[in-house]
């Protein structure tokens, strides 16, 4: 048997020493750089997520030296920006006119109502509300919205690969992964990440035929792979696809329903 579950996002362990930076980039806007010294950074790194932008910094790094950095990279910076949240657009009550589902941008209903609940409303989705509405609340009824529409998906997908394995995943836990799309634990309790019910359902099966193939081969090894063609041919396509648009998905999750995500790499020396 296995079991959905979804689980609050940990939260990070909390470093010594952080600061904002001002960066202008070539446009002449200024971006917020966090910067955070770190007892393990071996020299400064730049890198952008859907949390924003961050330097790690060996300790006792100068503000001066560090925002020289930051500064020296303001073009790659402007460009990761762009790439990550341009279409990443914030919840906005009352105004947001589509929200984004297994890949289609769906129309949008706002209805008053006497609590909030968010429900597929025929060719399009409605999130009613009372008129006083906070709107952490309606984040987290559209975070339980997405949730059940993935759990959906799995729940309908899982059933035709489960007579080729030699077991079923302990369970199946969705909620909001940082670099990874899914993974599979040694004692076969499987996560996959909430973003993937964005983006095209063949993408999302592909990630969890992926994870299902390690309950044969725990490991990335050419017999692995085979096991992934057998079950799903088309797999190369749906893998690029989530290597082009993975942190502008997390990143347009996050601003729809504040999920807090980690950081990608970047510029170093």
């Amino acid at each position: 048997m296995f079991n959905f579950r979804a689980r609050t996002p940990r939260l990070a362990t909390p470093v010594a020493k952080q600061a904002v930076l001002p960066v202008a980039l070539p446009d002449g806007r200024v971006v917020d750089v966090l910067r955070v010294h770190h007892a393990s950074a071996r020299g400064l790194r730049l890198s952008v997520t859907e949390r924003g932008a961050r330097l790690t910094c060996p300790p006792r790094t100068s503000d001066r030296r560090a925002l020289a950095f930051a500064q020296e990279h303001a073009a790659w910076l402007a460009g990761q920006l762009a790439h990550t949240f341009g279409a990443a657009e914030p919840l906005a009550l009352g105004r947001t006119a589509s929200l984004p589902l297994r890949g289609e941008a769906l129309p949008l209903h706002w209805r008053e109502g006497r609590y909030v609940r968010v429900e597929r409303d025929g060719a399009g989705i409605a999130i009613w509300h009372p008129a006083n509405v906070r709107e952490s609340a309606v984040r987290k009824a559209l975070g339980d919205f997405y949730l059940a529409e993935a759990r959906a998906d799995v729940g309908r997908w899982l059933p035709k690969y489960l007579p080729g394995l030699p077991r079923a995943p302990r369970d199946v836990v969705i909620r909001p992964l940082t670099s990874l799309w899914g993974s599979l634990a040694p004692d076969d309790r499987m996560r996959l990440d909430l973003a993937l019910v964005l983006v095209r359902p063949s993408a999302f099966e592909y990630v969890l035929v992926h994870e299902l193939c390690h309950l044969i081969q725990p490991n990335h090894s050419r017999a692995f792979w085979a096991e992934v063609e057998a079950r799903f041919p088309d797999w190369d396509a749906e893998r690029e696809l989530l290597r082009a648009k993975g942190r502008p998905i997390k990143a347009m999750l996050r601003a729809l329903v504040a999920v807090p995500p980690r950081v990608a790499t970047a510029p170093s020396r």
